[in-house]
């Protein structure tokens, strides 16, 4: 895809995805874009495990987060998270592939809010994150 035919909502997720050394390192892959929404998929890794031998909490919830990030930056205006929650609804073993599937519930001028849901492999629902942002005024490009 050349430069000139990528969306803005793809140029910023480039962007952001390419200089973030964690999701990098989480495996995150990027299913589908656009302002306000995205779908993101990566699989738990052994080192992602707590001692209880299940993914830590921090793996679905650093998935979400990254969610949330792409889809309220994805609309070119740079936006920082103020506020956010989850939800753990069932364990999360290695080799889990995890969908997170983001969805955009209000956007202002000022403040976006947005509802992601993480799913397995199985379409099991394994965690719920909600996610408030803060819409600056400085634009990406």
């Amino acid at each position: 895809m050349s430069e000139e035919s990528k969306t803005l909502a793809t140029k910023v997720i480039d962007q952001m995805y390419n200089n973030d050394p964690f999701s990098l390192w989480m495996g995150i892959q990027r299913i589908e874009e656009d302002a306000g929404h995205c779908v993101l998929q990566m699989t738990v890794k052994k080192e992602m495990l707590n001692g209880f031998a299940i993914a830590h909490g921090g793996i679905t919830y650093s998935l979400a987060d990254s969610a949330l990030a792409f889809a309220s930056n994805a609309h070119g205006r740079k936006s920082v998270s103020v506020e956010t929650s989850i939800s753990h609804l069932q364990p999360v073993k290695e080799g889990d592939v995890l969908t997170a599937i983001t969805e955009e519930m209000n956007l202002t001028n000022k403040i976006g809010v947005y509802h992601i849901t993480i799913s397995n492999q199985e379409g099991t629902k394994v965690a719920l994150f909600k996610g408030s942002v803060y819409r600056t005024s400085k634009n990406w490009f």
